[in-house]
């Protein structure tokens, strides 16, 4: 299934990074902090933004709406939510 965001909306997956503690531990996705690093997969028509699919982001801590397609999940969220596109 393909989805197109409406407007000045982002498709985004996010950057899931396993997380250890000092001794080695696995932390389960629930003791972990929600992530603000993301993929962007589709583009709505942006207002002086310019992203394309593939570019990495930042976004807001709590921004967007989450939803899962074919078992993956990815956030719809407005470009006022993205803080700086991430750069090699």
């Amino acid at each position: 299934m393909k989805v197109i965001p409406l407007g000045t909306r982002l498709l985004i997956k996010p950057c899931v990074e396993e997380k250890k503690t000092a001794g080695g531990i696995v932390l389960p996705d629930t003791a972990k902090e929600k992530p603000m690093k993301a993929e962007v997969v589709e583009v709505g028509k942006l207002d002086g933004v310019e992203l394309k699919a593939g570019d990495k982001v930042l976004f807001s801590k709590y921004a967007g709406t989450e939803i899962k397609i074919d078992d993956v999940d990815y956030i719809v969220l407005d470009q006022d939510d993205i803080l700086a596109k991430l750069e090699d």
